[in-house]
C-alpha cells in the first residue's frame, strides 16, 4: 500500500539515481549535526522509496522535516541526483496524506498565513519594533527560555531591526533606464523581502537603473509561493507561481534579489509541469528569471565604481549557490568595488539554519546551525557580511549579536549601490 496518492508523488527513476555513495554526507547540515543516516540525503531518498511501498509514518515524516532543503547534497553529488525535485514532490505528498498533531497543523498555517502576506506584516511592523526597544528579542536568546519555548523565542528573536519608515515604504512603478536604454526589466519586491528589506530592493533598481536598464516594480504579486513550495503546501504554492508568472513577464528579464524567491521561480516549470495550461508558460518565464548579482555580471558594467573600504565577508546564500548554482557572480561584483575586501569564511556550504521557515518550525537545530555559522564568519576578522537573502541577513544577525558582536549584513545589491553614490 503507498503511502502516496497519484499527484506528483516523488519519481522512481529519480529516486534511483542515488547510488548511495555518501559525497552527500559532509556537506548536509543535519547529517553534520547527528550522524544519523535517516538524516542524510542518501537516508532521506531511502524513506521516500518507502513511502511509495507503505503508508506515511511519523518517524518518515519527522526525518523528512528536518531537512532544509539547503540543496548542498545537489551541488556535492556526482551522480547528478535531483534531490530538489524529490524533497519538494515528497513534502507535498506529506501534506496531503499524512496527519500533523493539531498544534502542528496550527504553526505551520500561522507562519504561512502571516509571512507570505506582506499586508499583514506591515500591519504587525509597529509590534515588531516594540519587541526591540523592549529587549524582549535579546531576552528570547537566553537559553532558558529557547529551551523552554523554542517556537515563540525563534520568532522573537528573528525580528527584524527595521526602521517602522522602512516598513511601510512604497517604491515607485517604474525607474527610468539612465543614459542609453539597454532593455526592460521587472523587479519581484517579495513579501518578507518588500517589507523589512525595501532599502534592498530600491538600491537593487537604482543599481539596474544607472547601468542603463528600465525597472518596472509592480506591486503584485504579494508572494512568489517559495516559502509554501519550500514546506510542501503544493496548492498554494501553485497559484502563487501563477500569480506570479501573470505579474512579472513580459521583460528582458525577471530580477530576484532574495535566493529563495529566485530558486522557486527558477522551478516553474517542474512545480506546474502537469498544467496543460501552463507548463510551455511556466518554462519560458523561469527561463527569464535572474538573480540581480547573476544579471548584473553578465552586463558590460557602465557606472564608474568607487571605493568603499570596508571588510566583508562573503556568506554563499543555499539557495543562490546550492540550488541556482550561482556563486562567482555575486564576488565578481564586489571584487569590482575598490576598498572592499572580499573575505571567505569556513564551512561555506553549511546552511546558516534559516532556510524559509525552518529555523520557525525546527528552531533546535537552526540555532545551532545558525551559531556555528556566526562562529565562522566572526573568525574571518570582518567588519561586516553580504548576504544575498533576508532569512540569512536576520539568521546571522541575530546569532552573531548572541555571541556579543554583531555583524551587520549588507546584500550585495547595497554594497554595489553605495559604490556608485558614493
Amino acid at each position: 500500500m503507498s503511502g502516496y496518492d497519484d499527484t506528483r508523488a516523488p519519481q522512481l527513476e529519480l529516486i534511483d539515481d542515488c547510488v548511495h555513495c555518501g559525497f552527500c554526507l559532509p556537506t548536509c547540515p543535519t547529517y553534520t549535526l547527528w550522524g544519523e543516516e535517516m538524516d542524510s540525503p542518501r537516508g532521506r531518498i531511502v524513506l521516500m522509496k518507502q513511502g511509495h511501498e507503505a503508508e506515511l509514518s511519523a518517524p518518515l515524516v519527522e526525518h523528512l522535516d528536518r531537512c532544509l532543503g539547503c540543496m548542498a547534497c545537489v551541488t556535492a553529488c556526482p551522480s547528478g541526483v535531483q534531490y530538489d525535485k524529490l524533497i519538494e514532490d515528497a513534502r507535498a505528498q506529506v501534506e496531503r496524506n499524512f496527519e500533523r498533531p493539531l498544534a502542528e497543523r496550527a504553526h505551520r498555517r500561522l507562519v504561512f498565513e502571516l509571512f507570505t502576506h506582506p499586508g499583514r506584516l506591515r500591519a504587525l511592523a509597529p509590534g515588531a519594533a516594540a519587541v526591540r526597544r523592549l529587549g524582549l528579542d535579546r531576552i528570547a536568546r537566553r537559553p532558558r527560555v529557547r529551551r523552554a519555548f523554542p517556537r515563540l523565542a525563534a520568532i522573537t528573536s528573528m525580528t527584524p531591526d527595521a526602521p517602522l519608515r522602512r516598513s511601510v515604504a512604497r517604491l515607485p512603478r517604474r525607474f527610468e533606464a539612465q543614459g542609453e536604454r539597454r532593455g526592460s526589466v521587472a523587479l519581484l519586491q517579495g513579501c518578507v523581502q518588500r517589507v523589512f528589506f525595501s532599502h534592498v530592493n530600491e538600491a537593487t533598481a537604482r543599481v539596474l537603473a544607472a547601468e542603463g536598464f528600465e525597472v518596472h516594480v509592480p506591486t503584485l504579486p504579494r508572494c512568489c509561493g517559495a516559502l509554501p513550495l519550500h514546506a510542501g503546501a503544493d496548492g498554494e504554492a501553485r497559484a502563487l507561481a501563477k500569480a506570479t508568472i501573470e505579474a512579472l513577464e513580459g521583460h528582458d528579464a525577471v530580477i530576484v534579489n532574495a535566493a529563495g524567491c529566485g530558486s522557486a521561480m527558477k522551478d516553474y516549470g517542474h512545480v506546474l509541469r502537469d498544467d496543460p495550461d501552463w507548463a510551455e508558460r511556466a518554462e519560458r518565464f523561469s527561463a527569464s528569471v535572474r538573480d540581480a548579482t547573476e544579471f548584473l555580471a553578465g552586463a558590460e558594467p557602465r557606472v564608474e565604481r568607487r571605493a568603499v573600504p570596508l571588510r566583508v565577508a562573503y556568506h554563499d546564500a543555499c539557495h543562490l549557490a546550492h540550488a541556482q548554482g550561482v556563486r562567482a557572480q555575486p564576488r565578481e561584483l564586489l571584487r569590482a568595488i575598490p576598498g572592499l575586501e572580499l573575505l571567505e569564511p569556513a564551512e561555506w556550504e553549511l546552511c546558516c539554519g534559516s532556510a524559509g521557515v525552518y529555523n520557525l518550525t525546527q528552531p533546535v537545530p537552526a540555532a545551532e546551525l545558525g551559531e556555528r555559522k556566526a562562529r565562522n564568519l566572526l573568525d574571518t576578522g570582518a567588519e561586516a557580511v553580504t548576504a544575498a537573502n533576508p532569512g540569512c541577513a536576520l539568521q546571522i544577525t541575530a546569532h552573531s549579536d548572541r555571541l556579543g558582536r554583531a555583524l551587520p549584513v549588507f546584500h550585495p545589491m547595497e554594497l554595489l549601490a553605495r559604490s556608485i553614490a558614493s
